[in-house]
């Protein structure tokens, strides 16, 4: 890390807790549950217009994936693709009343009819963004969706602060004629739904990999030895990395098993001082009071007695 980096203030980069209350991602099931017999089966499914996954059961013919069902959701019932069938003990939650029962497999008239709610949405979502300039409201559209089995029409969308749409929904009723329902999410969810490339080049981790977005820190960034510049450590969402998140139980449990920066050991008679830790290279750098520098594989040490050295197995490794 360099003078400039510390200097910034990357506060705003951090997850702020209060976007939990905007419709976030939280369990998407709409009738869970009351008892689950151990050999059901239960599968992950996925939303497509979210992108958020959920656990349900279904007693029927085995799933395959790629299956298109009916399902309950938090907002109404819906079409969800089946990801996987998982295992019980292992990545399904323990309650039952966090899994919702698939009810049964689409059919042609549900995919058709999906289909044309599609094109529906394209043409809501031009005409909500109008009356939002009409009424000059300080929110983003990001999103409609027509639930498949229900009368209604989702707008999510993200904003800086609540947003008084009353006046919004009474002109968006009186144009749909069905159930109106507005969902302010946040900028992660944002990204999350609208998927794009990140700085890796592959897709977005919250739009491909995990929905399940967890807050991150700026003591991640720290911790992995980053620079703290706001352009190197957020996403397009403009907060911080969600691999930071990801990678940050790899650090510290590889923290608990090397030597750590400043820490002195002695080595062939010499006090030597840890001044560059690589925890993804395994590489341990150390300067003597002489101002010799050597490179050892974190593997090299041992701790014994409560203090690190280097073992007798390890030291023709070490390389000047």
């Amino acid at each position: 890390m360099n003078d400039s980096d510390e200097m910034e203030d990357i506060s705003s980069l951090e997850d702020n807790p209060a976007e939990a209350d905007m419709g976030g991602t939280t369990i998407i099931v709409g009738e869970g549950l009351e008892s689950l017999a151990p050999d059901t089966p239960v599968y992950r499914l996925r939303l497509f217009y979210s992108h958020e996954t959920f656990f349900a059961a279904f007693h029927g013919e085995p799933l395959s994936p790629k299956s298109m069902v009916l399902v309950p959701t938090r907002y109404g019932r819906d079409l969800a693709q089946i990801i996987s069938r998982i295992e019980r003990n292992a990545a399904a939650p323990a309650l039952p009343s966090e899994i919702a029962r698939i009810d049964r497999l689409a059919g042609p008239e549900d995919l058709d009819k999906a289909r044309y709610n599609h094109e529906q949405e394209k043409e809501a979502f031009n005409i909500c963004k109008e009356k939002i300039a009409l009424h000059k409201l300080d929110m983003k559209l990001v999103s409609v969706h027509y639930l498949l089995d229900e009368p209604k029409v989702l707008f999510f969308f993200t904003a800086e602060s609540r947003v008084d749409f009353r006046d919004l929904v009474k002109d968006l009723v009186s144009i749909f004629k069905t159930r109106i329902e507005l969902r302010q999410i946040g900028v992660r969810d944002e990204s999350r739904v609208v998927g794009g490339l990140g700085v890796c080049g592959r897709g977005y981790c919250c739009h491909t990999i995990s929905d399940k977005l967890k807050p991150v820190s700026i003591k991640m960034a720290k911790d992995q030895n980053l620079s703290l510049n706001s352009m190197k450590i957020s996403g397009p969402c403009g907060r911080l990395l969600c691999c930071l998140a990801y990678e940050f139980n790899f650090y510290n449990e590889q923290r608990r098993i090397i030597p750590q920066e400043g820490c002195k050991i002695l080595y062939d008679n010499t006090a030597w001082r840890v001044v560059e830790v690589n925890v993804v290279m395994g590489k341990i750098r150390m300067a003597s009071e002489d101002g010799r520098m050597i490179q050892i594989p974190s593997a090299c040490f041992e701790k014994v007695d409560n203090r690190w050295r280097i073992s007798e197995s390890a030291r023709k490794e070490v390389v000047g």
